[in-house]
């Protein structure tokens, strides 16, 4: 069928697809009529979603998501919102809803709930494209009613908004209280064994100890090495002194008394050479002279025999001094070993109480903080307009319902008409003839029903201006 086709069927069929649009039309317009008017109350909210928190200062990435505003959108239109509500109007305590609740559901259920889902039916949440202003609108047939729904809506989403932040943050609260608690008693342990440690080893300052006993220790070291080499000086002069009844022994040559002894020895000698030379061996002052010089010799030995003997003394006292400075420096040397042990375990414990210090601290300050976050009231919701009675209803739109009558109306028209030609096909055209006999129309006569009787009576009747040829 082609729209020439289609444009003769609706010729055809005219009064079907009139009929059909009259009846949707005036159906519509009388339903529209008898129908009760409704009232739209609309409350207005303003959701500052990139802001930052009036507590803490902290910027709120989470809010910065694209489903921020359709999560707020799912809390208004919940049904936690609407109980809230219902009991805060305590329109549950109306007798006339609880008849009418009694009524529609033969006392099934709960009035609140019953109540809430009617509101919900009837709420309508609008947000903005470009802005994070969001509507909140009730329809209902009391101008003052639908406002206050509205309104309630409004303040009780306010209300859900915060609790829903701040009863989170009071349990996390809670949970950072035990926390802190138990690390608080952490710390005390682990400060209470640094104690008792430092006690037990009457450590003061490990450090400043460390620095005295480790510089008492490198002094030790140079005591040794300088004792060391007094030792090996005083042991050779011990070996050349007992050599050689020690001659060759500087400090046995050195000493003062054996010089002079040695000095005395040699004049005596002298002299005795000389005076034998003029008097006899038996001659009294020669036997003198030659006694007073074997006492002399025997004085210069007893005093290069106690030089030896204190040149071997000295390297025996320069030993043992050796020995001493030894043992004191080994003694210093497990003496820095311990305290190197003392202070790795000190260093241990100390360690234990820092990281306890500091996972009491960060407990601390979050515990802080989440206590003060839920303490706050604040919200970044307000009310921009509060919902005031409508005074013009909001529907029945007899206008836009005519409207909206008018195309289904005509759709309906167009499908009745089409209809109805699928049932009774008649022939309207060449087309036609030429499609169900598949033969070329070859002429067509131009013939019109004639003028019915009544029809010429009628037109008889009328003026000369007013009939049509």
């Amino acid at each position: 069928m082609n729209f020439h086709q289609f444009l003769l069927v609706l010729l055809a069929r005219k009064r079907i697809l009139l009929f059909t649009l009259l009846i949707t039309v005036g159906a519509t317009m009388v339903v529209s009529l008898l129908l009760p008017k409704t009232y739209k109350g609309t409350a207005s909210l303003l959701i500052n979603y990139k802001g930052v928190d009036p507590v803490t200062g902290l910027a709120l990435p989470m809010q910065l998501l694209p489903g921020y505003m359709a999560t707020q959108i799912d809390i208004i239109s919940s049904k936690n919102v609407a109980l809230k509500v219902v009991d805060n109007l305590r329109l549950a305590e109306n007798p006339a809803v609880v008849a009418q609740f009694n009524e529609a559901t033969q006392g099934k259920g709960t009035v609140r709930d019953w109540l809430a889902d009617l509101l919900l039916a009837k709420l309508e949440i609008v947000p903005s494209r470009e802005s994070s202003v969001v509507d909140i609108s009730f329809k209902g047939n009391d101008p003052q009613f639908v406002a206050v729904i509205a309104n309630a809506f409004a303040d009780e989403y306010q209300k859900t908004s915060i609790q829903l932040k701040v009863d989170p943050l009071k349990k996390v609260a809670v949970y950072f209280n035990e926390q802190t608690k138990l690390l608080r008693d952490s710390l005390e342990v682990a400060q209470s064994r640094l104690s008792k440690y430092q006690q037990e080893h009457g450590i003061v300052s490990v450090d400043n100890r460390l620095d005295v006993e480790s510089n008492r220790l490198n002094d030790l070291s140079a005591q040794l090495v300088a004792a060391q080499g007094q030792a090996m000086e005083a042991s050779s002069r011990q070996r050349m002194a007992e050599g050689n009844a020690g001659s060759d022994s500087p400090d046995v040559a050195s000493n003062p008394l054996v010089q002079n002894l040695k000095l005395s020895l040699a004049t005596a000698e002298s002299k005795l050479a000389e005076m034998a030379q003029r008097l006899g061996r038996n001659h009294p002052q020669y036997e003198s002279l030659n006694a007073e010089v074997e006492r002399m010799r025997r004085e210069l030995a007893d005093g290069t025999r106690v030089t030896s003997n204190s040149v071997s003394k000295n390297a025996g006292i320069l030993q043992q001094r050796e020995g001493a400075v030894r043992a004191a420096l080994a003694a210093q040397k497990d003496k820095v070993l311990e305290l190197n042990r003392t202070r790795d375990e000190m260093g241990v414990l100390q360690k234990d109480v820092e990281s306890a210090q500091r996972a009491f601290d960060i407990a601390s300050q979050r515990f802080s903080q989440t206590r003060i976050e839920g303490q706050s009231e604040q919200s970044d919701i307000s009310l921009l307009n509060p919902a005031v009675a409508p005074i013009r209803p909001a529907g029945p739109k007899v206008m836009l319902n005519t409207l909206l009558a008018l195309f289904l109306g005509g759709l309906l028209g167009v499908g009745f008409s089409l209809l109805a030609e699928m049932l009774d096909r008649r022939v309207r055209s060449e087309t036609d003839l030429s499609d169900l006999l598949q033969l070329p129309v070859l002429g067509s006569i131009d013939w019109s029903a004639p003028t019915r009787p009544r029809l010429n009576r009628f037109k008889s009747l009328l003026p000369r201006s007013l009939r049509l040829n």
